[in-house]
């Protein structure tokens, strides 16, 4: 089946990028949640403008994606977690979690599916993760585990 990306999908594609997946992945997952179409050839028209759209909105974020990084990095987040007697978590730090400390801690609002989290974070203490503002731009953002 071919599909025409609406949003980016890790893996697979940018916004306008014209791929071949299987047919159940692209009925059941991709069309359903809004990130991508079904291919026409009027649909190559959707394309060009997709790809227009995003090429001007990369110009204007990356400047703003370098100033958000840049507070990002100032100091560490304090994400406070349910922990137990040795300093042990009563499961995983979880991405959403880690992205409401960032946006309470810098006032900036970051999505929780740009977090990168390389090893579980199951204990407390000094951690690091990254955060993918722009396709150019990442920022590693220091975070300090803390009961709560």
């Amino acid at each position: 089946m071919k599909l025409i990306l609406t949003q980016e999908v890790d893996g697979l594609g940018a916004p306008g990028d014209v791929v071949e997946v299987k047919d159940g992945y692209g009925r059941n997952y991709l069309i359903p949640r809004g990130l991508g179409l079904r291919w026409t050839r009027g649909g190559e028209k959707t394309v060009e403008s997709i790809k227009a759209a995003r090429t001007a909105r990369a110009a204007r974020d990356s400047d703003h994606a370098v100033e958000i990084k840049n507070k990002l990095e100032q100091g560490p987040v304090n994400v406070k977690v349910r922990a137990g007697e040795a300093g042990r978590l009563f499961g995983a730090v979880t991405t959403a979690e880690i992205a409401d400390a960032i946006t309470e801690t810098s006032g900036e609002k970051v999505d929780r599916r740009t977090i990168v989290v390389v090893n579980p974070i199951k204990s407390l203490g000094a951690h690091e993760v990254s955060v993918k503002l722009h396709d150019e731009v990442a920022a590693k953002v220091a975070l300090n585990v803390v009961p709560a």
